[in-house]
């Protein structure tokens, strides 16, 4: 199976074709290029989208993800990275064995088939030559041939006429002759020049053009065995990373399988208990019978603390809980806003914090004092005096935060010696009473006055029978009477209310007023009587009742 002799008269559709040749396999390449394009923006893609759900640093999310489901993500995030890491070697062993590879063969592969061509056009030239030469030499032949025939005609035309004299046939004569000789000459070179076409066109056929068609047939050969191997090399730029991607996959799969519901609920309790005991049971009050009441020692007590009673009739806010609302103003330095077990918490971290500290400045003390003895045995290194003031700072820095460690190291042992035992503050929350007097406890919200910093009035010095102890939360009970409406205001700006015991309001919404400011920056205001909150005294605009028990009076 030859091209030179199956297809010895097909030059221009062998031209043809291997040029389409040379197209397929610059359109293959075009396709890997593209492919590698795509793995790159794949990469890009989850690289980008990883980083996206990343946890940022210093942030509350960072927190987050203490969790063993959050751990699990992270985790997948992490393999995802990795993941992404394998497309991009899928593009560069595609773009440095296939396309640069590819290329640089089809430069090649252009120069070759030119010059295999170059020599087939040359071939055909010189056979086109030699035919051109052959079919001149025959007109000549025949030219010569046919002036013969005519020169002897008139010959014997004159030699036959008696009126012609001698040396005009004479004349003929010769003439007849040297056209026959011309012809003969001429049949001569035509008979070579036959004998030389006729070998130059076997040579042709069975020499030249062979062996000219054979180079193109094993040059396209080659190119057909080129774009196998390379699309081997395709399969197996993908088939050498499904190792490494089965791994990244197997770390997602086993980061999964940590994830522990139990450990999670645990850290829930962990970060959200309070150590408070939930609120006992409320004590009935019958109002049936207000006229028989006699003056007696317990009603003169009521009198005397002169607390507003409960009254059920109003709405229920739906559910007990001892803080209605959290501070809105700066966090305490000891962190007293929070409740017990968070506050334990807060405090531990600080003390391991400072503690961290203080390491960290004893390291450089030592490292400085090091330095300064070697500077004292050298004193050619450096002058051991320029070390003093340097020195003398970190170490006032140690004592400072030895101090502050200190002073949070008793908070923590205050906070910890509470939480053990049911102290005073727990009976309060738990809505116990005192068993002498078996007055309930109904008026939490109202001996202490409601204000975002949670500070006290003069009522709480005469709440001695509940020997409650002082704290900075800001404790209503939700059952209580709804405080009466002191006023009204116009909402200003638009206000999201995202925290505990704040409210959002709309621009230009009337609500009621049954707080005014207390000097923090918050007014707490009502809507529909049962949805009631704080909201940043700048946002509203007040208009105080006047007559409203407990409105201030402005001049």
């Amino acid at each position: 199976m030859s091209w030179g002799t199956e297809l010895w008269d097909q030059f221009d559709n062998l031209e043809k074709h291997t040029q389409w040749g040379i197209d397929m396999l610059e359109k293959y390449i075009k396709f890997v290029k593209e492919r590698t394009e795509i793995e790159l923006s794949y990469a890009k893609q989850l690289r980008n989208l990883s980083k996206k759900y990343q946890p940022r640093k210093n942030s509350k999310e960072e927190e987050e993800y203490r969790y063993t489901a959050c751990k699990a993500f992270l985790s997948t995030l992490n393999e995802m990275n990795d993941y992404a890491g394998q497309h991009e070697v899928i593009s560069e062993n595609m773009t440095s064995q296939i396309t640069v590879d590819l290329m640089r063969y089809v430069q090649e592969l252009k120069q070759e088939r030119k010059s295999n061509f170059h020599d087939g056009r040359k071939a055909q030239q010189h056979i086109e030559t030699c035919w051109k030469q052959l079919e001149s030499s025959k007109r000549r032949f025949e030219r010569d041939c046919k002036e013969a025939d005519r020169a002897q005609q008139y010959f014997e035309k004159m030699d036959a006429d008696i009126n012609v004299t001698k040396a005009d046939v004479e004349k003929a004569r010769q003439q007849a002759q040297l056209r026959h000789q011309m012809a003969e000459d001429s049949k001569a070179e035509y008979s070579s020049t036959l004998q030389r076409f006729n070998q130059e066109q076997w040579e042709y056929y069975h020499t030249h053009v062979p062996n000219i068609f054979q180079k193109i047939q094993e040059m396209e050969e080659r190119r057909i065995v080129r774009i196998g191997e390379s699309m081997k090399t395709y399969a197996e730029a993908d088939r050498q990373v499904i190792p490494i991607i089965g791994k990244c996959l197997d770390g997602i799969v086993k980061a999964a399988e940590s994830i522990d519901q139990k450990n999670d609920s645990q850290l829930v309790i962990e970060a959200y208990k309070s150590g408070f005991e939930p609120p006992g049971d409320i004590e009935f009050e019958d109002y049936t019978q207000p006229m028989k009441r006699t003056v007696s020692d317990n009603s003169l007590s009521s009198a005397k603390e002169g607390k507003p009673e409960l009254k059920f009739g109003g709405k229920s806010r739906g559910k007990l809980w001892p803080f209605i609302k959290k501070n809105k103003g700066a966090t305490p330095e000891d962190f007293s806003n929070l409740p017990p077990e968070q506050r334990r918490k807060k405090l531990q971290q600080k003390v391991d914090d400072l503690n961290k500290e203080i390491q960290k400045e004893t390291d450089q003390r030592d490292a400085i004092t090091k330095m300064k003895d070697v500077y004292l045995k050298n004193p050619q290194m450096g002058d051991p005096a320029s070390l003093d003031h340097k020195l003398a700072e970190v170490t006032q820095n140690i004592e400072k935060l030895r101090l502050e460690t200190q002073k949070f190291e008793a908070w923590l042992a205050e906070v910890e010696g509470r939480l053990p035992a049911r102290s005073e503050q727990s009976r309060r929350q738990s809505g116990m009473y005192d068993g002498q007097t078996q007055q309930p406890v109904t008026n939490c919200a109202q001996d202490r006055e409601s204000s975002p910093d949670g500070s006290y009035t003069e009522e709480q010095s005469q709440e001695s029978e509940l020997k409650v102890l002082a704290t900075d939360f800001d404790d209503e009970f939700d059952d209580e009477e709804p405080l009466p409406a002191i006023g009204t205001c116009k909402a200003l700006y638009t206000f999201e209310g995202q925290n505990e015991g704040t409210i959002s309001v709309v621009e230009g919404e009337m609500l009621s007023v049954i707080e005014e400011d207390k000097g923090d920056g918050w007014t707490r205001i009502r809507r529909n009587e049962d949805e009631e909150g704080y909201v940043p005294t700048s946002y509203v605009e007040v208009y105080l009742d006047k007559n409203a028990k407990g409105a201030k009076t402005y001049i």
